[in-house]
């Protein structure tokens, strides 16, 4: 029978092993949502980190209600969140800019869409795609957030009032006024395509 201090040695390492096997298993996937979130890749990857940090904390605490990957992409958003409070990048932001034009009548100005690029072409197009992620980026990141959020993320909207702790009515509000200016941004690029 081994001693105690090798079996307690043992189980550290163990331990080791496991943390080590559930960085490499997730990282990627982490940090590429941290980067949609935060855009900068060193904040990603200091979001991360923290994510890790708080999932060892709280690992004895997880419950198995959700899968493991569930549990560790709420930790990452959060993360990702906290350091955009911490940069006070979650204000409020104008995005008047970015958002179709109307008449007096309540038209809108642009002409419209006679034919639309389909999604499948979006995604099979390397340099649309880069370009759709670049509008997306640009929108202010009040609104980007919970365009990433709701329709990237697929969170539900009492999910993601709960993440930024505002009233679902501000979610949806600010969630169709991204849809509407990412429409207006793409517009020119997609129309391009279709010619």
């Amino acid at each position: 029978m081994k001693p105690s201090s090798d079996i307690a040695k043992d189980d550290r390492l163990d331990d080791v092993r496991d943390a080590e096997h559930l960085v490499r298993e997730n990282i990627g996937w982490m940090l590429a949502l941290a980067k949609r979130i935060l855009i900068d890749h060193a904040l990603a990857e200091d979001a991360v980190q923290d994510a890790f940090i708080a999932a060892f904390r709280g690992l004895e605490n997880f419950e198995g209600r959700s899968s493991l990957k569930t549990w560790l992409h709420r930790i990452t958003v959060n993360a990702s969140l906290m350091k955009l409070r911490r940069l006070k990048r979650l204000g409020e932001q104008s995005i008047d800019e970015h958002l179709p034009e109307f008449n007096q009548m309540g038209c809108r100005i642009e002409p419209p869409w006679t034919q639309l690029v389909d999604t499948e072409t979006v995604l099979h197009n390397e340099r649309l795609r880069l370009l759709v992620i670049q509008k997306i980026n640009s929108l202010p990141d009040s609104y980007r957030i919970i365009l990433q959020l709701r329709d990237i993320e697929e969170y539900a909207t009492a999910e993601v009032a709960e993440l930024l702790e505002i009233s679902e009515t501000n979610v949806k509000v600010r969630l169709h006024r991204a849809r509407a200016a990412l429409k207006k941004l793409l517009e020119p690029i997609l129309r391009e395509e279709v010619r």
